[in-house]
């Protein structure tokens, strides 16, 4: 089960990158991409570090998961007001499988003992 928890994590993982690389494709459609393609990206990571982390500064029970429903939610819409509609269904879809498989109790079990 150990192994199976780390995979699953790893692609939780995986699934912030996506939301970063989601971030600056909607910041290269934007009308300065310049300015956008890095800005929301950088904005998407500072956000993560500051509530949604495990170790965030500002995270809790509560502002955690509504921090990461908003990343992930806004990262879907997004890609989907840009025009990439099945990517942005895919990122959303995906989003929330790994991070509901991230709940489970043999997988917080593997994060919390690695913290």
């Amino acid at each position: 089960m150990t192994a199976l928890a780390w995979v699953i994590l790893g692609l939780v993982l995986v699934d912030e990158l996506l939301a970063c690389v989601a971030a600056g494709v909607v910041g290269a459609s934007m009308p300065a991409p310049w300015l956008f393609v890095w800005l929301l990206p950088v904005l998407v990571v500072a956000a993560w570090f500051l509530f949604a982390s495990p170790k965030a500064p500002y995270g809790g029970p509560v502002v955690r998961p509504v921090v990461k429903v908003l990343v992930f939610g806004l990262a879907s819409l997004g890609l989907w007001l840009v025009g990439h509609h099945s990517a942005g269904l895919a990122l959303l879809v995906f989003s929330v499988v790994v991070n509901g498989l991230a709940q489970l109790r043999f997988v917080r079990a593997a994060a919390e003992a690695a913290a």
